[in-house]
């Protein structure tokens, strides 16, 4: 196993254990919504501290349920990940096709060149 693999393979095993580490050691047992966002937790601890808080802004759209917020959240971070795929691809065959034309541009000695 090379280097890179044994490194791809510890990598792959840290994210699953982050993934089912608080599922399995039971960390969200006993709330209403074990795992809510950042933001519901801070829109809880705002209203908790001063319930007449005012917002200053309101949302541009409020989506109907809580599903379609999700599918929309699952849909953004789909084009974020396909933008950067796009991206690395290009990248990468740049630097492929660079390394590609510099070899082809290396003359290369012919054996009836160096009899005659």
């Amino acid at each position: 196993m090379t280097r890179n693999a044994k490194i791809n393979t510890l990598l792959l095993l840290l994210v699953a254990a982050l993934a089912v580490l608080p599922l399995a050691l039971g960390l969200g047992e006993g709330k209403e919504e074990p795992f809510a966002g950042a933001d519901a937790q801070a829109e809880a601890a705002i209203t908790e501290l001063k319930p007449d808080y005012e917002p200053w802004f309101s949302p541009l759209y409020e989506p109907p349920s809580a599903e379609i917020e999700s599918a929309l959240f699952a849909l953004q971070a789909a084009l974020g990940a396909g933008v950067l795929a796009y991206y690395f691809g290009v990248r990468r065959g740049r630097r492929q096709g660079a390394a590609a034309a510099a070899a082809d541009a290396v003359p290369s000695a012919s054996p009836s060149a160096t009899e005659s």
